[in-house]
């Protein structure tokens, strides 16, 4: 179940199953309707008109249901009317290391090679004198450079310390296009890993300008052992079916949400397990190391355009180091895992934890998209 800020104005997706194909949605009063048309059969469309948020306040839409039976539905079922991401064909990007306690989980995983005994040991050694030598270093500045060269005379330099406190920010690609599930939906965990974690993070929507025009929530799912054994292995640890959740809706920038709301905000995480075993995580996006709009910076610009614009994970607080099964193990998932990452003017995105093998195939990309458009005439 989610709740949606009434003073926002929300646009997402569902799967329609008159249709048997995507309807561009947005909410009023609690209420789903249908905004599907020729001006703007996708998301996408609504992003990149110059502002969105008028578009949305006036367009003409059909009722569908109440937002309390959407996040209510059968999210694998083709033939119930269910939440998707409230993207479609943005490109899916991540920043990954933009904060001083993720941080040091990464030199942490990498030093450990995926190996959970040895990361307790390396964490109790280094974890908090680093995260609070960090925590207050501007990532690219003199004091960062300071702080590379002392962690060097130490031995504890890395690859992630670079990313996270060096010029260049860590940015890649987290899913395909339309690949990523909605709110409601199962979320895949490669079944090769045995160390994972849920990732909560705010998720910025950018048009091909590079303008942000709004944010919402996402799950980007991290399996710390493969990741852990190479940096050269992120693409397997990172993207794989249902890996990547995003939603409930895109809260699009008005008078009442822009930026600097985002720059306050504080998301929550709750994982329940079929174990009766309960983790509550939280991160605040005030301890980012890099500004959410210096991060859009180095994604698009002369180096790199997206004519489509693109979905930008901004990265996370949360550090899973709590026990759940054996002392100096810290958390994993489990199959059945219900996982719900919540902040006040995004609404909540719960997914349940599958393998990504058991999670309903992919089958539904840019192609399939199209031809349904045009069969419904509106392209």
């Amino acid at each position: 179940m989610f709740t949606l800020d009434r003073k926002g104005l929300h646009v997402g997706r569902v799967w329609n199953p008159e249709v048997q194909g995507p309807s561009v949605v947005t909410v009023r009063g609690g209420i789903v309707f249908d905004i599907t048309s020729f001006e703007a059969p996708t998301v996408r469309d609504v992003l990149e008109m110059p502002n969105p948020a008028d578009y949305i306040r006036t367009v003409a839409g059909a009722e569908l249901c109440t937002v309390e039976k959407l996040a209510a539905a059968n999210s694998v079922n083709k033939n119930d009317l269910h939440l998707l991401a409230p993207c479609d064909l943005q490109a899916v990007k991540a920043c990954g290391v933009t904060f001083a306690s993720s941080m040091v989980e990464r030199v942490i995983e990498e030093q450990a090679a995926g190996d959970a005994d040895k990361a307790n040991a390396i964490r109790a050694r280094i974890g908090n004198a680093i995260g609070a030598n960090l925590r207050n270093v501007k990532a690219g500045s003199p004091e960062a450079q300071k702080v590379k060269q002392a962690l060097q005379n130490e031995g504890l330099w890395s690859q992630y310390l670079e990313v996270g406190i060096g010029p260049d920010a860590e940015v890649f690609s987290k899913a395909q296009t339309l690949s990523a599930v909605g709110s409601g939906a199962e979320v895949g965990i490669h079944p090769i890993s045995n160390w994972n974690n849920p990732e909560p993070e705010v998720v910025l929507a950018v048009a091909s300008t590079g303008e942000i025009k709004g944010a919402t929530l996402g799950n980007d799912v991290n399996l710390r052992d493969v990741e852990g054994r190479s940096a050269l292995l992120l693409s397997k640890a990172k993207d794989n079916n249902a890996s990547c959740a995003i939603g409930p809706f895109i809260r699009l920038f008005d008078d009442t949400f822009s930026l600097d709301d985002i720059r306050q905000a504080e998301v929550d995480l709750l994982v329940e397990g079929d174990d009766d075993y309960v983790m509550r995580g939280h991160s605040s996006m005030k301890e980012i190391s890099r500004d959410p709009a210096d991060l859009v910076s180095q994604v698009i610009g002369r180096h790199h355009q997206y004519p489509d614009g693109f979905m930008l994970f901004l990265g996370t607080l949360f550090a899973p180091t709590e026990d759940r099964d054996h002392p100096g193990q810290g958390f994993t998932h489990k199959i059945g895992d219900k996982v719900t990452i919540s902040s006040a003017k995004l609404g909540a995105l719960t997914n349940i934890v599958r393998f990504s093998t058991d999670c309903p195939e992919w089958t539904f990309g840019v192609s399939h998209l199209m031809r349904n458009l045009s069969a419904r005439n509106l392209i």
